[in-house]
């Protein structure tokens, strides 16, 4: 099968929080299943120049949106395996940032054209185009609206994720015609509590509706979490389903991470991170006490998050003698709070307001437990990261958390969960995981054990490929014959698609247990006759506000 995944961005040319990490991610799991699976994203200014160098020019044509003729390139790169084509326009896309500009419904509507428009200019017709929130949701609404009488859109189906319903790509209904160019025989499918709704418009008109874990796709049925769009859900409840996420497991490995002070693996993992918390301890200027249960928080600093859960009972919390280590950016009043909390106790509080990935990794080896009281939380990543690192998850459940994470008082438990949201509760968990803290051969064990959970891609694509199989009209025989195949070229090649053992990270990755190096200084890219950014030249971008979004994750 041949599988289009269309995003709004997609590591590693770009990306902004875990949509990113999935696009970037699930294709290259799709397609060592044996699948053809291709990404087209914007070709946005930030992209690297070193990323540009590789890129190659494919086309151009003209897109017609509503009453404007916009010039569209499109440019082909080759990553890990997958084929990734990028969209390109300099007056949508060359600015500083992704999300956040006035015209962003106009933006995305003129990507969403241009990915359908490109597909008969280019020499390769998808099967299935999987469309992700509601930055790519016309795709399904332009296909069906204009397309499907002509070469080569006949038998194209589409699939609709919704990553975070919270973000829909509500506008006033007077942009549906002038500025997306639908007609009014059409506008009723945008159409939705009085405004234009983008991601309406691509559950009705996709082939299938998916979530990014099956618990958030039973919770968006329910008002208190679809924010308006419930009773449309339960309308098309048929097609709806959840499959949960992965995380790249090359990517977040304490083995090879080189953000670590010191590797390790599953049977390191006693001497690995504890080297790795007294050393983070020493950095961020806390008391160096092994015997203290430090709390790991990575997130987004907003309500939605359980930070207000954490400001209610962080009081007890410190009187408890465990430590927190805080990273993250968000609301002025939880920066304030964590800020305050630093300077009051500065032997058991670190806080970082700042978007860190290197920081984030030695977090995630340092510290003991993760807390994850998410209010809401479609999927989530970072608890399945924890896992990886060996940090023992506490998290509310609810959406992925709840798929993912089950309570250590159950039998193969890898976390501690909490049902209501409620500060207390919180703490009552918290409280659990301490005590479990200092029965140091049972917490040992819980480690290893957390680190033996498999939350890599290749069950998620699995399921995915069922998916599109089913829309295609191909066999189960035929799929599990492709996945069998593809595997087992994998293996003869020794390729890094291959799922690899926690502890035997593929390629050449220095010995467990060896304090982690810096990696050298990347030589400039070649000089290229021509780069991406110069093909077109086009009036100046309008001027975007500073906001927290270039740097939150999101729609996580």
């Amino acid at each position: 099968m041949k599988i289009l995944y269309a995003a709004s961005e997609a590591r590693p040319f770009i990306a902004s929080g875990g949509l990113g990490d999935v696009a970037g991610s699930l294709p290259g799991a799709v397609s060592a299943c044996g699948q053809d699976c291709r990404v087209v994203i914007p070709l946005y200014g930030d992209i690297s120049s070193e990323q540009r160098a590789g890129m190659r020019f494919l086309c151009d044509f003209t897109v017609n949106l509503a009453w404007r003729r916009q010039y569209c390139g499109v440019f082909e790169a080759r990553q890990g395996g997958v084929t990734y084509y990028l969209i390109d326009n300099e007056y949508y896309f060359r600015r500083g940032g992704l999300y956040g500009f006035y015209d962003d419904g106009e933006r995305f509507a003129f990507f969403s054209k241009a990915v359908v428009d490109m597909l008969a200019h280019i020499d390769w017709t998808p099967d299935v185009i999987h469309c992700n929130d509601w930055q790519t949701a016309m795709i399904p609404v332009y296909l069906n609206s204009y397309y499907r009488s002509e070469e080569p859109y006949h038998g194209i189906k589409t699939v609709f994720t919704i990553h975070n319903i919270q973000y829909q790509g509500q506008y006033s209904a007077e942009i549906i015609e002038d500025v997306l160019g639908i007609s009014k025989s059409y506008a009723r499918t945008l159409m939705y509590d009085g405004c234009c709704n983008m991601m309406k418009g691509a559950i009705e008109q996709a082939n299938a509706v998916t979530t990014v874990s099956p618990t958030y796709a039973y919770e968006i049925l329910d008002e208190w979490y679809a924010h308006g769009l419930d009773r449309f859900l339960r309308e098309q409840r048929y097609k709806l389903s959840g499959i949960l996420n992965g995380i790249d497991t090359h990517f977040y490995d304490p083995a090879g991470d080189q953000n670590l002070y010191m590797n390790y693996d599953r049977d390191s993992a006693l001497q690995g991170k504890a080297v790795n918390k007294q050393r983070l301890q020493q950095e961020l200027g806390l008391s160096q006490n092994s015997d203290s249960m430090l709390i790991g928080i990575v997130s987004r600093l907003v309500s939605h998050k359980g930070v207000d859960l954490i400001k209610y009972i962080f009081g007890k919390i410190i009187e408890e003698g465990m430590q927190v280590v805080v990273l993250g950016t968000g609301d002025y009043i939880y920066e304030s709070f964590f800020g305050e909390m630093a300077a009051l106790y500065p032997d058991r509080v670190a806080v970082r307001i700042a978007f860190d990935p290197a920081l984030a990794s030695k977090i995630y080896a340092a510290s003991d437990i993760f807390l994850m009281p998410s209010k809401s939380e479609p999927c989530g990543l970072s608890q399945m990261v924890a896992l990886r690192y060996g940090a023992i998850p506490v998290v509310r459940k609810t959406g992925g958390l709840a798929d993912s994470i089950t309570d250590m008082g159950d039998e193969g438990g890898n976390g501690y969960t909490f049902a209501t949201y409620n500060a207390h509760d919180m703490f009552g968990a918290v409280k659990r995981a301490q005590a479990h803290y200092y029965d140091k051969p049972a917490w040992e064990a819980a480690v290893q054990r957390a680190m033996e959970c498999d939350f890599s891609w290749r069950k998620s694509a699995r399921a995915y490929t069922s998916l599109y199989a089913s829309l295609a009209g191909v066999s189960e025989e035929e799929v599990e014959r492709a996945i069998h195949e593809r595997e087992k070229s994998l293996e003869a090649s020794n390729s890094p698609q291959a799922i690899q053992p926690l502890g035997k990270p593929a390629g050449n990755k220095k010995p467990v247990g060896s304090p982690a190096k810096k990696p050298a200084a990347k030589k400039a890219a070649p000089a290229r006759e021509k780069a991406p950014a110069a093909e077109k030249k086009s009036t100046k971008a309008p001027a975007k506000k500073t906001t927290p979004k270039d740097k939150a994750k999101q729609g996580e």
